[in-house]
């Protein structure tokens, strides 16, 4: 996987920057000022190793970020591929779900890597809003969801996820609420 345009990782150089965002993510999203010392050595890399792949506490939150958008974005294609498109995108939903608890565990640590003055932007929505149309357009082109909801239109519908306490026993309610936006998408279909 190319980095800031570099040729790709070797395989190792790659485990362990795929570790090192596992361990952040669970540590940070534990506490935002979780120390970068103790991720690494929780890691299981040197310090050198750990600020070759991310030189501030910022790149690092804004890549935990990133990597977890783009892992919800990258599940979107393979689900149509094995399930029918309405099915696909209620299964989508629920690991955008998983997401947006994620990031709001995150949400101090965001906060504080782009907040600050000449700090950098938090990174755009894109691979997620592509990968919503393209699960909507599918559904529509089915006639199982109804014609014209935009990914903008279904992430203003949703929008009640991301006030879900992740702290709480937050899977019950996210689950009711999906369903009935489902449920809603599904009216006025022509396949219904």
């Amino acid at each position: 996987m190319p980095q800031n345009g570099d040729a790709p990782l070797r395989s190792d150089a790659q485990r362990n920057r795929e570790r090192i965002l596992e361990v952040a993510l669970a540590e940070l999203t534990r506490s935002a000022d979780a120390p970068l010392s103790a991720i690494a050595k929780k890691a299981g890399v040197g310090q050198g190793t750990f600020y070759r792949h991310f030189p501030s506490r910022e790149a690092l939150v804004l890549e935990i970020y990133r990597h977890e958008m783009q892992q919800v974005a990258d599940t979107a294609a393979p689900l149509l591929e094995s399930r029918e498109p309405d099915r696909a995108l209620r299964e989508w939903m629920d690991r955008l779900a998983r997401f947006a608890m994620t990031k709001a565990g995150l949400a101090d640590a965001l906060r504080q890597a782009t907040s600050a003055p000449g700090k950098p932007a938090k990174p755009g929505h894109a691979p997620v809003t592509a990968a919503a149309e393209l699960l909507l357009r599918a559904a529509e082109s089915s006639g199982t969801i109804r014609p014209g909801i935009t990914a903008e239109d279904f992430f203003l519908a949703i929008g009640g996820l991301w006030t879900i306490d992740p702290h709480s026993d937050w899977q019950p309610r996210a689950t009711r609420l999906l369903d009935l936006v489902m449920d809603a998408l599904r009216v006025g279909a022509p396949g219904h």
